[in-house]
């Protein structure tokens, strides 16, 4: 595979910096804010240009190497908006096409290179519905099959290549359900083994091809916890040590081959700490830079360049 800081020097181009983007959310008023965080350093940028509008309650995904994606929310009320920031210049673009329906609380996954999955959330009440956006041409379609449950206050990870997984939320009551959906078919099983617990108001992040990550949230009170499913056989283990502080409503984002990152959230208050999970042995350092205000509700997304 031809590196893609290679593919810049001979197109003539320079590569975007690889980095997590953190986008939206809100503290005492939504913001439209994005921080980027550069993976060469982990230092703290914030975008010129922010969200089209203040949003909380979103949800990312990316096509790394080419663009971020970061849909739905709550904007004095639900929008089915999709700001497309493109990693060449982290200039933003709105989709002409929207979400199926307006819908806050949701989670993304994406097979970088194909499309973009949005998941559950909740409209006029919780949904199952699954909107793919192809990146080829950033249409929309609905997948026929959704989730195993209307869901809301869930979160995504994907292997990319290979499948999306949706994990926890709420149905009305928590759930520990992860649904795994097949890129080659948009499939849908239900992993035998779900979450350590039910949980609502998590995070996601993968390290593509190995495993997916799931953090925090709240089981009735926020808790630390982080679980890994390995993607050889979606087996789930729970990490020794888990987030810096007991937090829900964060959002998360990974280096894929490097390290995870979990941002943001609520601690009872917003914060702005962003934990970082090394992949080599899952040990936890905590970003010296955090966010530029703290905020909870917020959408995470990252180019790790080529995947």
């Amino acid at each position: 595979m031809v590196s893609t800081w290679l593919n810049g020097l001979v197109s003539g181009t320079v590569a975007a910096a690889t980095g997590a983007y953190f986008a939206g959310g809100e503290d005492a008023a939504a913001v439209d804010t994005v921080d980027k965080f550069a993976f060469s350093d982990d230092s703290r940028t914030t975008l010129g240009t922010g969200l089209s509008a203040a949003t909380y309650a979103l949800a990312g995904a990316a096509n790394s190497g080419t663009a971020a994606y970061f849909a739905g929310g709550y904007v004095a009320a639900l929008v089915d908006t999709v700001d497309k920031f493109l990693f060449s210049d982290d200039s933003r673009t709105t989709l002409g096409t929207g979400l199926s329906s307006a819908r806050r609380y949701l989670a993304g996954a994406a097979n970088s290179g194909t499309a973009a999955y949005f998941a559950g959330g909740y409209a006029a009440s919780r949904v199952t519905t699954v909107d793919k956006f192809a990146f080829s041409d950033d249409s929309r379609t609905t997948l026929g099959t959704g989730l195993s449950a209307a869901t809301s206050h869930l979160a995504g990870a994907a292997d990319s290549g290979t499948a999306a997984y949706f994990a926890g939320g709420s149905t009305g009551s928590l759930v520990d359900t992860v649904d795994k959906f097949a890129f080659s078919d948009d499939g849908r099983s239900t992993l035998g083994t779900g979450l350590s617990a039910a949980t609502y108001a998590l995070a996601g992040a993968a390290n593509s091809g190995t495993a997916a990550y799931f953090a925090g949230g709240s089981t009735g009170s926020r808790v630390t916890t982080v679980d890994k499913f390995a993607f050889s056989d979606d087996g789930r283990s729970t990490l020794g040590t888990g987030l810096s502080a007991a937090n829900s409503s964060l959002a998360g984002a990974a280096d894929s081959g490097t390290a995870a990152y979990f941002a943001g959230g609520s601690t009872g208050s917003a914060v702005d700490t962003v934990d970082k999970f090394a992949f080599s042995d899952d040990g936890r350092t905590t970003l010296g830079t955090g966010l530029s205000a703290a905020a909870r509700n917020i959408a995470g997304a990252a180019n790790s360049g080529t995947l």
